[in-house]
């Protein structure tokens, strides 16, 4: 270590040819991904070689460099962890949001085109629809409030449901696939 402060190149080449490959064969161990250990190693050396100057090894110059690799090959294989932890949960969030997000999307649609359908019926019909249907009132308290026969309730119902059966049949894979995909 002491000829490597003081700058002598050779013994640092010396040093690195005799326990390169080692270092990368006990990284190897670790992280299995050959690329990744070379570079645990050669990260080492540059380290020794910036810092020759200031560094303290209390140990030999080996054991030095064999725990320096290890400490970077867990440091490394505990960031990809939290990396694939990460990319795992956006990966999932992203998911779950594009599948509300079209969800919502496909709901809105098939609300308005409904509400259209529902609009374009006569007033009383349209009244009757909504009073069964948004207020979930029995056809004769429908036929109390209005001033009709629970008959006439019974026809403007089957008239509105026609009429939207009609006017939706093109949205009905859509009203089916929401229907499935809520439970």
């Amino acid at each position: 270590m002491e000829s490597i402060q003081q700058n002598d190149e050779q013994v640092f080449e010396l040093f690195f040819k005799t326990y390169y490959e080692r270092l990368c064969n006990y990284a190897n161990t670790i992280l299995n991904d050959m690329d990744e250990a070379e570079e645990m190693v050669q990260n080492a050396f540059l380290t020794i070689w910036e810092k020759r100057a200031s560094i303290e090894v209390h140990t030999s110059l080996k054991s030095y460099l064999y725990r320096a690799v290890y400490n970077s090959s867990l440091n490394y294989m505990k960031h990809l962890k939290v990396q694939r932890r990460h990319e795992a949960f956006y990966k999932n969030t992203a998911t779950v949001d594009h599948e509300n997000a079209t969800e919502q999307l496909m709901e809105n649609e098939l609300h308005k085109m409904a509400q259209k359908a529902i609009d374009g019926l006569p007033p009383q019909c349209q009244m009757v629809f909504k009073l069964s249907r948004y207020e979930n009132l029995t056809y004769a308290e429908i036929a109390a409030q209005m001033n009709i026969s629970v008959k006439t309730v019974e026809n403007h119902i089957i008239r509105a449901l026609k009429v939207l059966r009609i006017k939706l049949k093109d949205y009905l894979p859509l009203l089916i696939w929401l229907l499935l995909n809520r439970n």
